[in-house]
């Protein structure tokens, strides 16, 4: 499996999905996720203005010159940036949908939680429906940008996402991936707004055909009634 796909080039920005289980830092690689990129498309240096968590798949934006990387960078800053994700969870949450809100507090060993402060909240919008007996589909829609802000969301209402190690715990049974998707991202552009959606490609359960049939319903992510609370 390849670190990642393109999806969109031009001169100021790149789109790729990005595989799940890949860093968008170097890790314990020699060459990192940017440098891989640069070296295939024989490139000059490439910006990140947003982060995806290692085993996050799906849309990541990467600025192809400083002024691109500002400009892009201000937009996420601002909030203006419309992301949209998928999570998959085997656990019934204590609502459906609605606003999970909350100050991140640091835990032990790196984790993070969700405290009832809102001093300076992570802020989430999210539907869930059931696609199969004890597993439920979750569109997120995050209005901020907090360190594992949407994993530590689903873990707040009891439902953590599937196959990530660190919120989650041990699953029944193997699971080949952590599923959290980076599904739609809409953001402005020289006065034109672009959009782009990349469905899941990677992962067992994300190719069922429940799944599959219930992002259909789901599209566009932009146009959905989204809950205030």
């Amino acid at each position: 499996m390849s670190d990642y796909s393109l999806l969109a080039q031009t001169s100021d920005y790149l789109i790729i999905n990005k595989a799940p289980g890949v860093s968008v830092h170097r890790d314990q690689s020699d060459i990192g996720l940017l440098e891989q990129i640069r070296i295939d498309l024989d490139c000059g240096p490439l910006y990140l203005v947003h982060r995806l968590d290692k085993m996050t798949s799906g849309l990541l934006l990467l600025a192809c010159n400083a002024e691109a990387a500002s400009y892009l960078s201000r937009q996420f800053q601002e909030r203006q940036v419309e992301k949209y994700y998928l999570a998959l969870s085997d656990q019934k949450p204590r609502k459906k949908q609605g606003l999970i809100k909350g100050d991140m507090e640091r835990a032990r060993r790196g984790s993070w939680k969700l405290s009832t402060t809102t001093n300076n909240p992570a802020i989430t919008r999210f539907y869930s429906t059931s696609v199969e007996p004890g597993l439920r589909l979750f569109l997120l829609k995050p209005l901020t940008g907090k360190t594992h802000q949407l994993r530590v969301a689903l873990k707040s209402i009891g439902a953590a996402i599937v196959g990530d190690e660190r919120y989650h715990g041990v699953s029944a049974e193997p699971i080949d991936r952590g599923y959290l998707h980076a599904w739609a991202l809409a953001f402005d552009w020289q006065g034109e707004r672009c959009e782009y959606l990349c469905d899941p490609d990677v992962g067992e359960l994300y190719q069922r055909e429940s799944v599959k049939q219930q992002l259909e319903s789901w599209k566009p992510p932009g146009e959905q009634p989204w809950p205030t609370s």
